[in-house]
């Protein structure tokens, strides 16, 4: 396994003086940036040569979002590496060693000028010790995208979404999703489940629209991230949330 530390920065934390969900998900994606630079393939390094790395899907858990100047460690490794993708794990620990998260993703190598699929290079497959221990036990997620939803919102794609992959950023869409949740589910519960699936590419002008439902089950919706004017799909996703608890 690889592991990082972090110490919770003011800039980080949301609301209720605790990391936000988008803080948890900006971590993830650093440890395994570094997982990556650990065997000498940086991110900007696969840039270079026209490569990166794209999410398919995913899924996090979190039981209760580390406070300010809380350290944490992240612990990553990969399950399961195949010819063009792989599954990364993720537990997030506090000082004490409790686990107080997890996080799955299904990831492609990609080809970034020819938006295909590419061979994951022989030394990177050599390097990485594959561990079949899961973090959490799921299948590939299918999320079906929602037509009409009781809440939405609106957002146009600005140069900022973008990343060195020349696509929106994963942690937009989770911005994006949560901004249509409705203001008292905000105020009075944390986000403890999110499903993610990414089915298409945002583009730089696009206007995104925003579509939540809630489901039959309690504090649960379902998230759906088009395009407004042609209803291109890029993202689903599913939410669950659970009462804060006032301390």
């Amino acid at each position: 396994m690889f592991e990082n530390t972090f110490h919770l920065r003011y800039f980080e934390m949301g609301l209720h003086g605790e990391a936000t969900p988008v803080t948890i998900l900006t971590l993830l994606e650093e440890t395994a940036a570094d997982h990556c630079l650990s065997i000498g393939h940086s991110l900007y390094d696969l840039l270079a040569k026209g490569i990166g790395w794209v999410l398919l899907s995913g899924r996090m858990v979190i039981d209760r979002y580390p406070a300010y100047k809380e350290k944490i460690t992240i612990k990553t490794w990969l399950s399961e590496l195949t010819t063009c993708r792989g599954t990364r794990e993720n537990l997030i620990l506090d000082e004490a060693d409790n686990i107080i998260g997890r996080a799955k993703g299904f990831w492609l190598f990609f080809d970034i000028k020819k938006r295909r699929p590419a061979r994951i290079f022989e030394g990177m497959t050599k390097q990485w010790k594959i561990n079949p221990e899961e973090s959490i036990q799921m299948e590939n997620i299918k999320i079906k995208a929602i037509d009409e939803a009781i809440y939405s919102k609106q957002f146009l794609v600005h140069h900022f979404d973008m990343d060195s992959n020349e696509h929106v950023n994963n942690l937009r869409y989770l911005q994006w999703a949560m901004e249509s949740i409705p203001d008292k589910i905000v105020d009075n519960c944390y986000l403890h489940t999110i499903d993610g699936n990414f089915v298409g590419e945002a583009q730089y002008g696009q206007t995104v629209e925003s579509l939540t439902d809630p489901d039959a089950a309690e504090n649960t919706f379902h998230h759906t991230l088009r395009d407004q004017s042609n209803k291109q799909v890029f993202s689903t996703a599913k939410t669950v949330w659970k009462n804060r608890i006032n301390k």
